[in-house]
């Protein structure tokens, strides 16, 4: 499976996508036409810039919120917001780095950090935080995953944020059953059987089936295997027959402790089913902390993902969410100025607050709510701790995105509903990863 395959793939879908782009896509500081051959310029550092949230509905307010701070702070500088969904976040990145019609920032997660780099559409950043008020404001692991994630071991984005896998468990039905928190593997699943009552339509667990379900899965799966490494030498882990025989059980959840209908939720569907109905718990990160905290305030707890039974904890890497400059802008003197705004103290311990997550800017990480939000202090807590072992997921190579997404979302239901094994699951996913990794090696010796 080469990156030119990919490339040409990703061309066609540039193509078919670009109708539905041109009525939501708009102007990269002035006509729209950047495309990521073109240099762009520094700008008078005054005028309009265009910015797309790679997560828009769900952080749109908070964003506007920054906006307005921003204006108010820079009455020379509007700034025309664009909230993008997750889900499609990438493709758009890819259709107007093909045809035009780039922002001149945009929200830009590791996880999908090396793509857009590798198509040349992202300014490198050291030097303007090097002169920046960022400079040594910014968390440093953070910063060396964003490094490590891009291209040549340059900063192709701000962090702003990082996030964590949450386990959600309503801790008013675990009162009422007797359990304790499901702070084991061993606990989790025995909440899974002892809270599914498929008359009452309570269930244990809702798993992810939707879009997203992969890294979830992983997560399951190296959480309870142990393995600690992604690769060893060239080949990855992920098909090790620990990681089988993990996969394995925690897909045996779906409709024996899980909703039938869980096999199409992305986190939207799963987040919503949960806080409305008897669900015991809940995979997703700190982002759906708001949601849950409206409608069952009181009745819930989030922990980190759950510990092997001698308290060790093994857990697959977040992506590290982060603003990117782009190339095309015309105005990079003014995108730049909001992007240092927007990852400043105040800026960024507001977007975290609401979204939950654990800030970049380490003055914002002292802030007192940090430490009042119990789920933020616990993830902050477990990505530092020395018991923690994180499995670093490849997000420097361009395809990453492509396989764990668009290449394995529809195969993972396939092993949910029966159609493919686990182990060819996952020998297909390591088949692919090989051929990346390979790929990567040749193209950066």
């Amino acid at each position: 499976m080469k990156s030119s395959i990919r490339r040409s793939r990703r061309v066609a879908l540039a193509v078919a996508l670009g109708s539905v782009l041109a009525l939501t896509a708009t102007a990269c500081g002035d006509d729209g036409s950047g495309g990521a051959g073109d240099k762009g310029g520094e700008g008078s550092g005054k005028g309009e810039i265009t910015f797309w949230d790679n997560n828009g509905g769900v952080r749109t307010d908070v964003w506007k919120e920054i906006i307005a701070d921003f204006e108010k702070a820079n009455p020379g500088i509007k700034v025309n917001y664009v909230g993008v969904p997750a889900d499609s976040v990438q493709s758009k990145y890819d259709t107007a780095i093909q045809g035009g019609g780039l922002p001149d920032v945009g929200g830009v997660g590791t996880a999908m950090l090396a793509e857009v780099a590798a198509q040349g559409a992202l300014e490198p950043l050291e030097d303007r935080i090097s002169k920046s008020t960022l400079n040594g404001k910014l968390n440093q692991k953070f910063l060396d995953v964003v490094k490590a994630a891009g291209i040549g071991g340059k900063t192709y984005s701000v962090p702003t944020s990082a996030n964590n896998g949450t386990l959600w468990y309503r801790t008013d039905l675990f009162q009422q059953a007797g359990l304790d928190a499901p702070t084991t593997w061993t606990k989790f699943y025995t909440a899974a059987d002892k809270l599914t009552d498929k008359k009452k339509n309570a269930f244990g667990y809702t798993i992810r089936g939707g879009a997203g379900s992969i890294a979830q899965a992983l997560d399951a799966t190296y959480g309870q295997s142990g393995i600690t490494e992604f690769w060893n030498g060239d080949k990855t882990t992920v098909n090790d027959p620990k990681n089988v025989a993990a996969l394995t059980k925690y897909v045996g959840l779906f409709k024996k402790n899980t909703p039938s209908a869980d096999v199409n939720n992305d986190f939207t569907k799963m987040v919503a089913q949960w806080d409305s109905g008897t669900i015991g718990m809940l995979s997703h990160n700190l982002g759906s902390y708001g949601d849950h905290e409206k409608a069952l305030a009181g009745k819930f707890k989030g922990i980190p993902a759950p510990t092997q039974d001698d308290g060790t904890r093994v857990q697959v890497s977040n992506p590290v969410d982060g603003l990117g400059l782009f190339k095309a802008s015309k105005n990079k003197t003014a995108a730049w100025k909001f992007i240092e705004f927007a990852a400043s103290h105040e800026s960024n311990s507001k977007w975290n607050r609401t979204a939950g997550q654990v800030p970049a800017n380490s003055e914002a990480a002292q802030d007192g709510w940090v430490q009042e939000s119990e789920p933020t202090k616990l993830a902050a807590e477990a990505l530092a701790g020395a018991g923690t072992k994180i499995v670093q997921l490849p997000y420097y190579l361009p395809d990453w995105n492509t396989i764990s997404k668009a290449d394995n979302e529809p195969n993972f239901q396939k092993v949910l509903l029966g159609k493919l094994s686990p182990k060819d699951f996952l020998d297909m996913l390591a088949e692919q990863l090989n051929a990346a990794q390979a790929d990567w090696k040749k193209n950066h010796a």
